[in-house]
């Protein structure tokens, strides 16, 4: 029995929900309290009110864009390298989707400014507005925002490529992250957790809910059961994504779990976890009844499912935009704020020791998940290659995890507080990142593991995570980045960039921008190992004697660096490591040169291992081109035919004896 639902009656429902809890819990939470207190400004009702709306529109028409980008691209079937046609109408609606989601973002930054100032829209100056978006962190990240947004609006324009497809999807997903390095998550302790949490947190939700709003659009599609199989996979990675990041968002901003019953903020947090429970087990019963039924042809199966989890999915985003708004529990003791706490995100280590080090843990939501995830999926591909009778060396097994784990270790543990505050730390850091970590990563050969348990999608129309990743292999940007100068210059280049520049200290003020540069350190690293040591496809083929001549080269200048650091007498980020300066630390310039022979020191064993791996590599080149040429001779041998060296010997004694002769006869083809 077909269902009398509709798409524009489910909008509607899901519109209405959100709204009403939004409205509920703004003011349950104490979010819209006009009360006027002596001597503190009140922006009036219609911000206090028309901010969380707008917040939550903003919200709504952001997951909205991304996930029918991302349907488009990556979950429906295509036509040959352009989208199909229902992926066609879906990028057609991004188009006013995202000029909407634009202007709104832009709304937003005007009623932001009245809520900061206390002062009713009407009274605010353009100037007022213009200075809080390019200046303040919180304008700037909307006004980000908007111009993603619109950019999103004209690529959804630009063509039917499924390229340009998943350009656009992957640009709409970052536009939905800048807000989230503001707000209750940036000014609370240990942002390290709370800022990359409430980003995933925001991302898996927005996949999530915007791909099943995708899905409502297309579901008279005549492979809608293959494309709803792969938004479930989708569907369970996003639920698992969102409860873990939300946990842990909620741990930061709660303080413990006493707060959960002893405050209205912790009641709004329990609401949501009863929303996404609730969700969680419609997802099962989608996975149970709803799957089957589409592969047995009753289309009409899974609406009234899949609308009655955006109703709940719709109540659940109106208690997140209310929770932004609504105060978080604080102590009943006021404590005068601590600066150095605000600016780290947590207390001023003590002096250094091995113990501290190890110890004493800052971990960081993204780099945790990273970790976690790359490790869970190359041990799943070794599983999936091992089970279908394949082999795979243990050596690189070790190589992957080993690097992982380093890497979660010199991200997270104590060391990660002391390289806040001392050059010299940062610097070791920065080796591991750069040279050890990636040396081990490489050695894993993850694509070349993936691209052999990655499966075939049964429609050769889809495109899985094999053909993705074969098509980035295959681009020219792979083959540009993949040259060897090219690995080297960005090595390079962003090593004296980043030191012989103000963009340290730039950089280290901003989480995002911290997050940033350790992330680039081992994308850096990893390239130009690839290239010189790395044995996945991909890579350009080059003569080992070429890539040893590469390998000098960054040796002679990770060398060199060192030594202007060591002859340097400015203070490198001068304003944040005095900022952050330990009492108990050695002067800012005898840090820094100390961090100059802790580089110039670490950098010496792996550039030996690799420079013998290279030699290693050049040998063995030699030895098989030398049993390639005996191959020939002895299939020419075999066969009467001379080959290639016996036809040059020829062509050198034909040549000689013509010169002897004075050149009276014409010179023998150099192929006969």
């Amino acid at each position: 029995m077909r269902s009398s639902l509709r798409t524009p009656a489910v909008v509607l429902a899901v519109a209405a929900t959100a709204g009403l809890v939004l409205i509920m819990a703004l003011r349950f939470g104490g979010a819209v309290d006009d009360t006027v207190l002596p001597g503190i400004p009140t922006p009036g009702p219609v911000t206090l009110w028309l901010l969380p709306i707008v917040r939550m529109l903003a919200d709504l028409l952001g997951v909205l864009t991304a996930g029918l980008t991302v349907t488009a691209a990556f979950l429906l079937p295509g036509d040959g390298r352009s989208v199909a046609a229902h992926g066609w109408l879906l990028l057609r609606r991004v188009t006013w989707l995202a000029l909407s989601w634009g202007l709104a973002s832009t709304a937003l930054i005007v009623l932001t400014v009245s809520d900061v100032l206390g002062m009713p829209v009407t009274r605010l100056s353009g100037q007022a507005v213009l200075s809080f978006a390019i200046s303040i962190s919180q304008g700037q990240a909307l006004l980000l925002q908007a111009a993603l947004a619109v950019t999103v609006a004209v690529l959804s324009r630009g063509g039917v490529s499924r390229g340009l497809a998943a350009v656009t999807a992957g640009l709409a997903m970052i536009a939905l992250l800048p807000p989230a390095f503001t707000g209750h998550a940036a000014g609370a302790g240990d942002h390290q957790i709370a800022v990359t949490s409430l980003a995933l947190h925001v991302l898996a939700a927005s996949l999530w809910i915007g791909g099943l709003a995708g899905l409502l659009l297309v579901r008279r599609h005549r492979r809608f059961a293959d494309t709803a199989g792969r938004y479930s996979r989708l569907a369970l990675a996003c639920f698992v994504a969102t409860g873990v990041s939300g946990v842990a968002n909620a741990a930061v901003r709660l303080g413990g779990a006493a707060a959960l019953g002893d405050s209205r903020y912790g009641v709004l947090v329990l609401l949501k976890v009863f929303a996404l429970v609730i969700v969680g087990l419609i997802g099962v019963a989608h996975r149970r009844r709803t799957l089957p039924a589409l592969r047995a042809g009753a289309p009409w199966a899974f609406l009234r499912l899949a609308a009655g989890e955006l109703v709940v999915l719709g109540a659940a985003a109106g208690l997140a935009v209310a929770l932004s708004r609504s105060p978080t529990p604080v102590p009943e003791e006021t404590v005068a704020p601590d600066p150095l706490v605000e600016l780290l995100g947590f207390d001023q280590p003590g002096p250094p020791s091995a113990v501290r080090m190890l110890t004493g843990p800052l971990p960081d939501m993204f780099f945790l998940t990273v970790c976690a995830a790359g490790i869970a999926a190359y041990l799943v591909g070794v599983w999936r290659l091992r089970r279908a009778g394949h082999g795979w060396p243990i050596t690189r097994t070790v190589s992957w995890v080993s690097g992982m784990l380093l890497l979660a270790a010199i991200t997270g543990l104590g060391v990660a507080r002391y390289a806040y505050v001392l050059f010299s730390v940062h610097m070791v850091q920065h080796m591991v990142l750069s040279m050890a970590v990636p040396i081990l990563l490489v050695g894993g050969a993850p694509v070349t593991l993936a691209l052999r348990a990655l499966r075939r999608p049964a429609d050769p129309q889809v495109r899985g995570a094999r053909e993705w990743l074969l098509l980035i292999l295959h681009s020219r940007p792979a083959r540009i980045l993949s040259h060897p100068l090219v690995a080297l210059g960005i090595y390079v280049v962003s090593l004296y960039g980043l030191y012989l520049s103000d963009l340290l200290g730039t950089l280290m003020r901003y989480h995002l921008g911290h997050l940033a540069m350790l992330v680039h350190f081992v994308l850096a690293g990893y390239l130009l190992f690839w290239v010189l040591i790395g044995v996945d496809p991909g890579r350009r083929r080059v003569h080992p004697a070429m890539l040893t001549v590469v390998h000098f080269l960054a040796m002679v200048a990770h060398a060199f660096f060192g030594f202007v650091l060591l002859q340097s007498t400015t203070v490198i980020a001068a304003d944040w490591y005095t900022a952050v300066h330990p009492p108990w630390a050695s002067s800012l310039l005898a840090d820094q040169h100390l961090g100059a022979s802790l580089a110039w020191a670490f950098g010496e064993i792996p550039a030996v291992v690799i420079m013998l791996v290279l030699v290693r590599q050049w040998i063995r080149s030699d030895e098989r081109e030398q049993a390639r040429l005996d191959r020939a001779a002895d299939r020419a041998d075999s066969s009467g035919e001379p080959d290639d060296l016996a036809r040059y010997n020829a062509f050198l004694a034909a040549t000689a004896a013509r010169e002897q002769a004075g050149g009276n006869f014409p010179a023998p083809d150099a192929d006969q």
